[in-house]
């Protein structure tokens, strides 16, 4: 087991182009040595296959009449070659097979000529069935290394003038056939030591190719990492994982490079937005200060003008610094954000409460069902506010404001001059502002917060002209919900 664990911590410490290289010569190994293993296997079934089928067609009776050959016995092979005759005798089939008889009790007979006897192991005293022919064993000689493949048939011999039944065994011996599978197996393992090593080289070859867009992904994220010059990309090339791999990266990148560059521009945009109250507070205090070191004191009505634009411009930096801080927030939805079941048409009705008050001149007609959706009641809230902000704003003096919440479909129509076609693509974007309503109050962060209030509910937020083809503008808010309290 320690060793298994060290292997693996070492094999995990490699570089991943070197664990390719290995897993490729490691798989190549395996299917070398699979087919290796079959194919000797098969060559030895075969070459075993002709050998028995060699001594099938070897002779199964004497070339004399059994009760003329002459049988040299002996209670065991060494005993019954050592009766055998130097030079004389008959010879049973050509000079290629070797033959021995095993009587029922045992005992061992060999031809005049027999030069070497073949061991006998358990059972070869036992005649065959009725009908079968023959069976094959693989044996040995008697006092030799080389083996045998022997074949096993009845006979009928006389031995000492008496007719007895015997098994004839008849051996071819193997060692050409052993010698073969030898040589077959040498020449398998060097080819397959050679397919292994060219392996493990191609392995080296491919995993350098297939991991080229990596290593130009690695040099692409270094680079960044090093100069934080996020946007740069790398060329992408087929479909595959790699392929996939870099376009999410080219894609992260440019996602990252659009990020920094709105965040540069928020943080531009807010810095122009924030010096014009700030340089007015500078100069309303810079004369305040002056009067007072000069004993030159301001009319009464002079101070009290000044000291009231200072407040409207503390309330403007306020406002716009609470706008910043919604916008701070990503550009996704939150999944941790708190969600609660929200009554959206008392959140519509409060907001139409302080929409009258501001709009104290204004007629107001209202349609308002109930309707309930997930999300932050603060921010749904002040999403509706800054639309109503906007209709009231525009509206002009004695207008109609309609407000109508039907289904989860918030619509907000006012009667003022509307918005030219050609404006509306930038209405929801930060700081944007109409160069026609760019003298009225307003930081141009209203719509942006309610386009991102709206998509972290899950809705979906429009403006343009009215409906109806009268003039003013309508603003649509649709959320996801339900009529009834799901709680």
């Amino acid at each position: 087991m320690k060793f298994a664990g060290r292997l693996t911590g070492w094999f995990r410490g490699r570089s991943l182009r070197s664990r390719l290289a290995m897993l490729t010569a490691a798989a190549v190994a395996v299917a070398i040595a699979v087919v290796s293993m079959a194919s000797w296997l098969l060559v030895r079934e075969r070459l075993y296959q002709e050998l028995n089928d060699s001594l099938s067609a070897a002779p199964r009776a004497p070339l004399a009449p059994p009760d003329q050959t002459e049988l040299h016995c002996g209670t065991t092979p060494a005993q019954a070659l050592a009766n055998v005759p130097v030079g004389g005798g008959n010879r049973l089939g050509p000079q290629m097979y070797d033959y021995q008889f095993v009587l029922t009790d045992g005992t061992v007979c060999l031809l005049g000529d027999a030069t070497r006897a073949i061991q006998v192991v358990q059972g070869d005293n036992v005649l065959l069935p009725h009908g079968k022919r023959e069976t094959y064993r693989a044996g040995n000689y008697l006092g030799d290394d080389d083996s045998a493949q022997v074949r096993r048939t009845n006979i009928t011999v006389k031995v000492n003038g008496m007719p007895q039944q015997a098994v004839l065994l008849t051996a071819l011996p193997t060692h050409g056939v052993q010698k073969s599978l030898n040589s077959l197996a040498l020449l398998i393992t060097s080819v397959a030591g050679l397919g292994v090593i060219g392996a493990g080289v191609a392995g080296r070859v491919v995993a350098r190719s297939a991991l080229k867009p990596v290593d130009q992904l690695t040099d692409a994220v270094e680079h960044i990492a090093r100069t934080e010059e996020v946007g740069a990309t790398i060329p992408v090339n087929g479909s595959d994982e790699i392929a996939r791999l870099s376009t999410s990266f080219n894609s992260m990148s440019t996602a990252l490079a659009n990020s920094r560059e709105r965040q540069t521009r928020l943080i531009a945009d807010a810095g122009h937005e924030l010096r014009t109250p700030l340089t007015s507070l500078r100069t309303n205090v810079d004369l305040l200060i002056r009067s007072d070191q000069q004993g030159r004191a301001l009319p009464p009505e002079t101070r009290a003008r000044m000291l009231g634009n200072m407040k409207a411009q503390m309330q403007e930096l306020t406002v716009l610094i609470g706008d910043l801080l919604q916008l701070s927030r990503p550009d996704t939805p939150n999944p941790e954000a708190v969600r609660t079941v929200v009554p959206f048409h008392e959140t519509v009705a409060r907001a139409l409460e302080r929409g009258r008050l501001r709009g104290p001149a204004l007629t107001f007609v209202t349609e308002v069902n109930p309707w309930y959706v997930h999300g932050d009641p603060a921010a749904l809230e002040r999403a509706v506010i800054n639309l109503l902000d906007n209709a009231v704003k525009y509206s002009p003096p004695s207008g109609t404001v309609e407000v109508r919440l039907r289904a989860g479909r918030l619509t907000v129509r006012d009667h003022g001059p509307g918005i030219p076609t050609d404006e509306l693509p930038f209405v929801f974007d930060r700081f944007w502002r109409s160069p026609s309503s760019r003298q009225l109050p307003g930081s141009g962060l209203g719509l942006s917060i309610v386009a991102q209030t709206v998509r972290d509910a899950g809705g979906q937020v429009s403006l343009g002209p009215a409906t109806d083809g009268g003039p003013g503008t309508q603003a649509v808010m649709v959320l996801p919900g339900q009529p009834d309290d799901p709680r």
